[in-house]
């Protein structure tokens, strides 16, 4: 399996708060968008960069800057939680929206929605604050690869082992960051321990 687990004492911290059932969606809010800027430091790690020139106060030397761009497709409509923190660590990052839903008679994800940038060869950044079962990820996924984009990257809150497992399965060349990854998925499809859903802590449609 798979997976970058993020175990930072911030983080960590951050996440206790998420996980109480008593905090409300103003705060889960907040602290989902710290959670996010935080992730997105580890998840850009390696970004290409290239060397120019720069003048100081005192002299010229050499810096560096972010070589290509960057695109941050979140899943709707979870995903929407993360943008204000993925986009205060990396302003000029292009957005991107894909829309998944289950289809009722299948019970399998459909793509409702989708709307990205132009650039392909974007460094892009799939974010949706839960793996669960895997299967709006991988779907996800699954479309904008057929679209063209490349070198993606998922990056959650929460993973349970079944999601991860699944993800890497259908897409070895997607690496996964998270902050935890919990013990299981229960009957119903949540992770345990988990937060609940994130998207109506979100919105407070719970």
């Amino acid at each position: 399996m798979q997976i970058n687990v993020v175990n930072h004492p911030l983080l960590q911290a951050k996440m206790t708060i998420l996980r109480d059932k008593d905090t409300k969606s103003v705060t889960f809010r907040h602290i989902i968008s710290e959670v996010a800027a935080l992730l997105t430091f580890e998840t850009t790690r390696d970004l290409p960069v290239e060397e120019v020139k720069v003048t100081t106060p005192l002299c010229e030397t050499t810096g560096c800057r972010i070589k290509g761009s960057v695109t941050v497709v979140p899943i709707l409509r979870a995903g929407l939680g993360f943008m204000e923190g993925v986009l205060s660590v990396i302003p000029e990052a292009n957005v991107g929206h894909i829309g998944m839903s289950r289809n009722e008679e299948t019970l399998l994800p459909m793509e409702y929605y989708c709307k990205l940038p132009a650039d392909m060869d974007a460094y892009t950044i799939v974010v949706d604050p839960m793996l669960a079962t895997g299967g709006s990820a991988i779907a996800a996924i699954d479309q904008l690869k057929k679209r063209g984009m490349k070198n993606l990257r998922f990056m959650c809150l929460v993973a349970a082992p079944e999601g991860v497992e699944k993800l890497n399965a259908a897409h070895p060349d997607v690496p996964i960051y998270t902050v935890v990854l919990d013990d299981h998925l229960n009957e119903h499809g949540y992770i345990v321990p988990g937060l609940g859903d994130a998207g109506d802590r979100i919105f407070g449609t719970v």
